[in-house]
């Protein structure tokens, strides 16, 4: 693959990292986005450890091996801990272009109640079945973990880690991104309705098996409509991204 197209990923990896902090899920220098590398098996980008999400740039991300060993000239430490859960899941998952992994409070909150998401929204009702969850179990991702995740996480294109935050696996990246937008939409409504302390309305099973297959589609990567407006909306507000 030429140089063109790893650029191309690395302006779009950057544009995810700095939509994520204009929302307001950044999490200081921790967690992690990460991105195959076209044509280059094996190879992915992250952000450096040590930068926030708005000081991200096209150039500034690291390409690292399965291992996290950093390939390249970039002289950058990245976030071992951190990058064990992304390597866990583009090895099990080769559609996984993009693997997103936030502490955003919203994930974190529903995740931990008993009974996670519930179909109470047509944001819920995008992951009705395909919602994945994974019990806390510390900081450090020892490989039994990683089995265990990759396991739990099985083909969905989300998951909740407990008590800890969200996950979204993305076939482009564009599609990682509205995959986490919609689940951060799911569990803010989730949390908003409960805080008003009254009995909330839950659609019927089929119906909710019917929004389900609707809002899917045809099953094409999602985000590519939404992905040039989000574009324009980062230009004008932290265009540095292209750098």
């Amino acid at each position: 693959m030429d140089k063109l197209s790893e650029w191309q990923t690395r302006v779009d990896l950057a544009a995810c990292y700095r939509l994520c902090a204009l929302y307001g899920w950044a999490d200081g220098i921790y967690t992690h986005i990460s991105a195959v590398v076209p044509g280059e098996p094996g190879h992915y980008l992250i952000n450096a450890f040590g930068l926030c999400f708005d000081e991200v740039t096209a150039s500034n991300l690291v390409k690292v091996d399965s291992a996290g060993n950093v390939v390249g000239a970039i002289p950058a430490a990245v976030n071992q801990s951190g990058f064990r859960l992304h390597a866990a899941v583009h090895a099990a998952r080769p559609d996984a272009a993009c693997v997103m992994h936030l502490h955003n409070v919203a994930g974190i909150a529903v995740g931990m109640q008993r009974d996670g998401l519930l179909p109470l929204s047509p944001y819920a009702l995008r992951f009705h079945g395909e919602l994945a969850y994974h019990d806390y179990e510390g900081i450090a991702m020892t490989p039994d973990e990683q089995a265990r995740l990759v396991d739990n996480l099985g083909h969905r294109p989300a998951m909740l880690l407990r008590n800890h935050g969200s996950l979204t696996v993305g076939r482009t990246i564009p599609e990682a991104f509205v995959l986490m937008e919609t689940l951060d939409r799911a569990c803010e409504a989730q949390l908003r309705a409960q805080a008003a302390g009254v009995p909330l309305v839950q659609p019927p099973a089929a119906m909710c098996a019917t929004a389900h297959a609707q809002l899917v589609g045809d099953g094409s990567p999602e985000g590519a409509l939404e992905w040039p407006s989000l574009l324009r909306r980062l230009d004008a507000a932290s265009p540095q991204y292209r750098t």
